[in-house]
């Protein structure tokens, strides 16, 4: 491999820190971005200086390693590259548990009827919230029977505008747990209806607010074919997979796009290429994690597979010049097993940043030596993980944004040459999403492949009648764990 070529560290110093911060303050102030602001966010070439918008809150030191760490750290008990990482199954009962009641009035009733009848418009279907009987049960007036109703129905219709009406069981993958049920319990919502006396606005507060949802109800309104249609219902449900609110800031990965944003304020700040896991075992991972530390100079610790299977290992343990040619750190453990630590540099797995987010499946952003790979149309190429391009700029504009880091401290960390951990001061949440129905970077609604075929058991879902939520939050399939990015 014909390593990428160093430039000369006040050529790169000028480079890194030429960065135009137009596009992140007037966003800050509350104005939409231009088309043309927005363009330009596209083609920067340096980290957005977002330092306007940190707190003064302090920040713990960052971990800075004199010199490329000499020695593995110690193994892991069970090193083979792939291990299947099973999540254990929740409990499911068997019966929904008896929901919550509350006394109705005619009044209150009639408006859940009302918004039955219209919960079309959010992709939903009204034969599924038994809109005949509680008419019937309206007609006989209040009472009991319309009390026991309507409220399992009003809790009905609340579960699955809050957490999607797909069975866990259709959603493949899916490991972001959603926390607005913690957040909006069943009887609270009943509650806060019936007392309030504002149905339709208890059920209203449920809806995504993200404006990618709003676009699709739309879409809902004006598309004609049943195929498409379908296809809509289903990446409207997706988003209320997710929290409600996604906060303030994050990234966002959208595995058919392949593409990765920075987001603030719901609103697109800079986009990356991504590279993906490859469809099979080294498919991504739906997850919703924090990033915790951004990595300057990561180090990457070879995978068994290649240590042993590959006999790299016992090579360089014994040709120790050949090891200190090609970067690598080697150690054999009192049991035998060799490590082998690749050490920061330009042809490191890691490539020059990671930005950590602590997950059971070991899946992490970082950069990649092998950047002519960002030019593919298909980028769905790695063993899971997420390649950012331009994947130096994301991490100092996370460090600076997430971490409060001087825009010069960063510059001076990434060129440093040496293994640099900034731990986050701020919560940065990172959603890895699949949609298949979505804005794309350009702001156009569109398809996208469904690279993963996860499509059809959603469709089918919506296909059958209402299934009724059971305490399951997250899929409870194996994922196979890769430690190689390669």
């Amino acid at each position: 491999m014909t390593p990428r070529k160093t430039w000369p560290l006040r050529r790169n110093r000028a480079r890194l820190m030429g960065v135009p911060t137009l596009a992140l303050a007037t966003l800050l102030a509350g104005n939409t971005l231009s088309a043309p602001a927005f363009a330009r966010t596209q083609d920067s070439k340096g980290p957005v200086d977002l330092t306007a918008q940190a707190q003064s809150a302090p920040r713990p030191a960052p971990t800075v390693v004199p010199s490329a760490p000499a020695t593995p750290a110690p193994a892991p008990s069970a090193s083979p590259s792939a291990v299947a990482v099973p999540t254990p199954p929740p409990a499911q009962p068997e019966v929904e548990a008896p929901p919550p009641v509350a006394a109705w009035t005619l009044q209150d009733a009639k408006d859940l009827l009302s918004a039955i009848r219209g919960i079309g418009s959010e992709g939903l279907f009204a034969r599924d919230y038994q809109p005949a009987a509680l008419a019937a049960a309206i007609a006989k007036g209040e009472g009991d029977d319309l009390n026991q109703l309507a409220s399992k129905l009003f809790v009905w219709l609340a579960e699955d505008l809050r957490d999607g009406r797909t069975p866990m069981t259709a959603r493949e993958q899916w490991f972001a747990v959603d926390p607005d049920q913690d957040l909006h319990p069943n009887s609270a919502l009943l509650a806060q209806a019936t007392e309030t006396h504002d149905v339709k606005g208890t059920l209203r507060s449920l809806l995504p607010t993200h404006p990618d949802y709003a676009l699709l109800r739309q879409l809902l309104q004006t598309t004609k074919d049943p195929a498409k249609l379908a296809l809509v219902r289903a990446n409207m449900d997706r988003w209320r997979w997710l929290a409600r609110d996604l906060g303030l800031q994050y990234l966002m990965i959208n595995v058919p796009e392949q593409m990765l944003r920075l987001t603030v304020n719901n609103q697109i700040i800079t986009t990356y290429r991504a590279i993906v896991g490859k469809p099979g075992k080294t498919a991504t991972p739906q997850l919703a994690e924090m990033v915790e530390n951004v990595v300057f100079n990561p180090t990457w610790t070879v995978p068994q597979s290649i240590v042993k299977g590959e006999g790299l290992g016992a090579d360089l343990l014994a040709h120790p010049a050949k090891a200190k040619r090609l970067n690598y750190a080697v150690k054999q453990l009192s049991d035998g097993t060799i490590q082998v630590v690749q050490q920061p540099g330009e042809n490191n797995s890691l490539g020059r940043v990671k930005l950590d987010m602590p997950n059971e499946f070991a899946i992490y952003i970082h950069d990649t030596p092998n950047r002519n790979l960002f030019a593919q149309e298909n980028r769905a190429l790695s063993h899971g993980c997420i390649r950012a391009e331009r994947a130096t700029e994301l991490a100092m504009t996370m460090a600076i944004l997430g971490a409060d880091l001087p825009k010069e401290t960063a510059v001076e960390y990434n060129l440093s040459g040496k293994y640099t951990k900034v731990p986050m001061t701020k919560p940065f949440p990172v959603y890895i999403t699949y949609f298949t129905v979505a804005r794309d970077v350009n702001g156009v609604m569109r398809s996208f492949a469904d690279i993963y075929g996860r499509d059809p058991k959603v469709l089918a879902s919506f296909a059958q009648p209402r299934q009724l939520h059971t305490t399951q939050r997250k899929s409870n399939e194996a994922v196979t764990k890769l430690d190689n990015p390669l």
